[in-house]
C-alpha cells in the first residue's frame, strides 16, 4: 500500500519540522517546503533515517510569486498527488506600526496570506474531484484579536481563521478536510524573526510537537478549529465575547509583556 503524501510549508524549523516528524511517523510520505536547500536536505536524511518516509525536498521562497508558483505546480502533480498541505510558513514583527519597515509588512502579507490562499487553492481543485484529502492552514491566538505591537501579524491570523472556516463549511460532502490550527506561545524561532525576546510564564507554552500531535488528532475527527492547550483555548473563548476595546488593551499589556 503506498504511503500517502503531506506537503509541509515552512519545514525546516518550528512547528512545520515538528509536523514533517509526527506525519512521518503516522505513515506519510513528505515534501518539505523552506527557502535553505542545505537545511532541508539535512532534515530529509533523518527523517527518512528515523521513520522510513520518503522526503522529496523542495526549495522555494513562498515571499515571492516564483517561489508560490513552483509549490503551486508540485501540489497540481495529478501522478504524484498530495493527500494533505500544511500551509506552515510564516512570519511576524514587533513594533509600533508606523515605525516598520513597510516592506516587511507587505512581505508579511504575500507570506501569510496570499501564498497561503494560493497553496490552498492548487491543492483543494485536485483533492475535491478526488474526493479526499486536506489542508491544514497554522494559525494563532494572536488571531482571535487586533494585537497592538503586531497589528499586522495579528491581522493576517485573523484571516487565516476566517478563509479556512469558511472553506471547511464549502468542502462539506465532498470527502475534502479543512482545518485551522491557532497555537499560544511555542517554543521556535518565531520570537527571534520577529525580534522579541519573549519572557511570559513557563506555563504558558507549549512543545511545537505538542502543536503538531494535537493538530493531527484535531484533523483525523474532522474538526474545522483547534487551539493546541486548554488555557489558549479559554484566551480564545474569552476574546471573542469581550467588548472590542478591553479586548485591545488586554492584548496590549500581554504584547508589552512578551518583550
Amino acid at each position: 500500500m503506498e504511503r500517502p503524501i503531506a506537503l509541509v510549508t515552512g519545514a525546516s524549523g518550528g512547528i512545520g519540522a515538528s509536523f514533517a516528524d509526527v506525519l512521518a511517523k503516522r505513515g506519510h510520505d513528505l515534501v518539505i517546503v523552506a527557502r535553505t536547500q542545505p537545511k532541508l536536505e539535512e532534515s530529509a536524511a533523518r527523517l527518512h533515517a528515523e521513520h522510513g518516509a520518503a522526503v522529496e525536498v523542495l526549495a522555494a521562497d513562498l515571499e515571492t510569486g516564483t517561489g508560490v508558483d513552483r509549490v503551486g505546480e508540485r501540489l497540481a502533480d495529478s501522478t504524484r498527488p498530495i493527500e494533505l498541505l500544511v500551509n506552515n510558513a510564516g512570519f511576524g514583527s514587533y513594533g509600533k506600526f508606523h515605525e516598520q519597515q513597510i516592506e516587511q509588512q507587505v512581505a508579511m502579507l504575500e507570506l501569510n496570506v496570499v501564498a497561503l490562499v494560493k497553496l490552498s487553492h492548487a491543492a483543494l481543485g485536485p483533492m475535491v474531484e478526488r474526493g479526499h484529502g486536506g489542508v491544514i492552514n497554522i494559525s494563532s491566538v494572536g488571531g482571535y484579536q487586533p494585537t497592538p505591537l503586531y497589528a499586522t501579524y495579528s491581522a493576517t491570523k485573523a484571516f487565516v481563521s476566517s478563509f479556512t472556516n469558511a472553506v471547511h463549511e464549502e468542502l462539506r460532502g465532498t470527502g475534502v478536510k479543512a482545518l485551522v490550527v491557532a497555537p499560544g506561545f511555542t517554543r521556535t524561532d518565531f520570537h527571534e524573526r520577529a525580534d522579541v525576546d519573549a519572557s511570559m510564564p513557563g506555563f504558558l507554552w507549549q512543545s511545537a510537537e505538542a502543536v503538531a500531535e494535537a493538530s493531527m488528532s484535531a484533523y483525523e475527527r474532522g474538526r474545522a478549529v483547534c487551539i493546541p492547550g486548554g488555557l489558549n483555548g479559554v484566551a480564545a473563548a474569552f476574546s471573542s465575547v469581550m467588548p472590542a476595546g478591553i479586548a485591545r488593551r488586554v492584548a496590549a499589556v500581554v504584547s508589552q509583556r512578551a518583550t
